[in-house]
């Protein structure tokens, strides 16, 4: 994509993190946006955001479980924008536990959002995306997409889906006017801890290991501060539209856990601590120019 000026922008999981400072990159760019969260309050402080910029923007609290209510969005976006030019599949969760002692409620509330959310959408938005000159949908799996940890077996469930859909889609509309990308982040200071299902006993352990006592609260701070600053993330994902990138991979720590994989496919865990010290090093905590 050459220019996001005067296009029309869906974001999910526009709230915080990655989503909210796509919508305010692109609003730079004079994209107008269309942003979608669970959070009406965090919905919100984006939209104020967002209105810094001489764009028009739209607000929607949504459910990515919500299948009617994603099916119902694409007309509503239509009616207030007139088109869609790229649609971001940026929401998602996690829950934290074994897959044996994961209550099934929680699998479906992970699998509904990071997967069925962004199968519904895709479904729901490619029409409209089709009739575009110029279009891209953009669809975050994650690094544990990529490889995989213990306890987090769900969330890998639907990541390396989200993966596979994704570059099965690529092959289908390559060389149309869709692209189609899959954004693979590192360690991004996002709210995902923040908002995630964990089972207090089985994370004692992990708690230990990162030197934290307190609360699931204390973890996510932690997980937030340390973290890829999400303007970063967001304008590396964008830069990978343009650049028409079907692979973008968000973080120095991405790129070295993809090679560990591809270099060791079995084994790639145990050389993992080789790249520790250089990736927090490396890792940017501070927002883009202008942000914050």
């Amino acid at each position: 994509m050459k220019t996001f000026a005067q296009k029309v922008a869906v974001i999910t999981g526009a709230g915080s993190g990655m989503g909210r400072y796509l919508a305010i990159l692109l609003a730079r760019a004079g994209a107008d946006v269309v942003i979608c969260d669970v959070n009406p309050e965090t919905l919100k402080e984006t939209e104020k955001l967002v209105q810094q910029h001489n764009v028009a923007v739209s607000s929607f609290e949504l459910d990515m479980a919500d299948k009617a209510a994603i099916e119902a969005l694409p007309e509503q976006v239509i009616a207030r924008h007139g088109k869609v030019d790229m649609l971001f599949n940026n929401a998602g969760v996690t829950a934290g536990a074994d897959f044996e002692n994961m209550s099934e409620a929680d699998w479906d509330w992970v699998m509904n959002i990071n997967l069925n959310g962004v199968v519904n959408a895709t479904r729901a938005f490619l029409p409209y995306l089709k009739m575009q000159p110029e279009a891209a949908l953009i669809n975050t799996s994650s690094i544990f997409g990529m490889i995989a940890v213990a306890k987090q077996s769900v969330y890998h469930a639907t990541k390396f889906a989200v993966r596979g859909f994704t570059e099965g889609l690529a092959r289908e509309y390559a060389g149309t006017g869709l692209s189609v990308h899959c954004v693979h982040p590192g360690h991004i200071g996002t709210n995902i801890v923040a908002n995630s299902r964990f089972n207090e006993e089985e994370i004692a352990t992990d708690r230990k290991l990162l030197g934290v006592n307190g609360s699931q609260e204390e973890m996510a701070t932690l997980f937030r501060d340390n973290g890829m600053h999400p303007s970063r993330a967001a304008d590396i994902i964008l830069d990978g539209v343009k650049r028409r990138r079907q692979r973008i991979f968000v973080g120095f720590d991405a790129k070295c856990m993809d090679f560990a994989q591809r270099l060791s496919p079995m084994h790639y865990l145990k050389l993992l601590p080789i790249f520790m010290i250089p990736i927090t090093l490396l890792r940017n905590k501070k927002p883009l120019k202008g942000l914050s």
